[in-house]
């Protein structure tokens, strides 16, 4: 199985993903004791998609954030560079649309969407900030992102009971459910190095994104951004 490293060559990201598509959900719901699903609602509660609203869910996977969104009746499209997470995702989410493209290069015209938005895929992108400027240049004028992604708990105790599980637990915990239990280091890895909820906020501002704020879930284990374009 491909190991990604830090560098996040994108053919090595993507292969990654393919190894592990069939069971991410379900290790993902696991490792984080259930919380997934409660991020993913707060994060639809955030974008409150409706009826009529184009949006793009950028590394979207299996499409598991997509759903709620096509749920509540928007014109959602499912995008991901993983064909292995693609597969899974047609398979269980049949009237989605699902489009296979790197978050770096969108296959979409400027100011296509109401809503563009990222739920835990940023951190995995080679180029944080040209995947945040493609996502300013397809959004409206007046639009929004979410970026939904893992990041640094305030609390100094909480944070290094959280570090001591992310870089040891996790992947011992990974090891005995996963055939690829390399990817979850990577991920453990990956999650560590993300810049703090202030710096990224920072690097949204750089790339265009105006009036960036955050909401920390879980004691901040999560932030969701928010930013609009101009």
């Amino acid at each position: 199985m491909v190991r990604a490293n830090l560098n996040k060559d994108p053919d090595d990201v993507a292969k990654m993903f393919d190894g592990v598509a069939n069971r991410y959900d379900f290790l993902n719901d696991l490792l984080s004791f259930g919380r997934t699903k409660s991020w993913r609602r707060n994060v639809t509660s955030i974008i409150k998609p409706q009826s009529g609203m184009k949006i793009l869910d950028i590394a979207a996977g299996t499409g598991s954030s997509t759903r709620p969104l096509v749920d509540k009746g928007a014109d959602a499209i499912a995008l991901d560079f993983s064909e292995g997470m693609l597969d899974q995702g047609r398979k269980k989410n049949s009237d989605i649309k699902f489009v296979k493209a790197d978050a770096l290069n969108l296959p979409f015209a400027e100011n296509t969407f109401d809503v563009t938005t990222i739920s835990f895929g940023l951190r995995n992108t080679s180029d944080t900030s040209a995947a945040l400027k493609d996502a300013l240049r397809v959004t409206k004028s007046g639009g929004r992102i979410v970026v939904a992604e893992f990041s640094h708990p305030a609390n100094l105790i909480f944070k290094k009971i959280y570090l001591n599980y992310l870089m040891a637990a996790l992947p011992a915990i990974a090891k005995r459910l996963s055939r690829n239990p390399e990817a979850y280091i990577y991920l453990a890895e990956s999650i560590k190095a993300w810049p703090d909820q202030t710096s990224l906020a920072a690097i949204m501002g750089d790339v265009g994104w105006k009036s960036v704020v955050w909401q920390d879930l879980t004691f901040g284990i999560v932030a969701v951004h928010i930013g609009y374009k101009g």
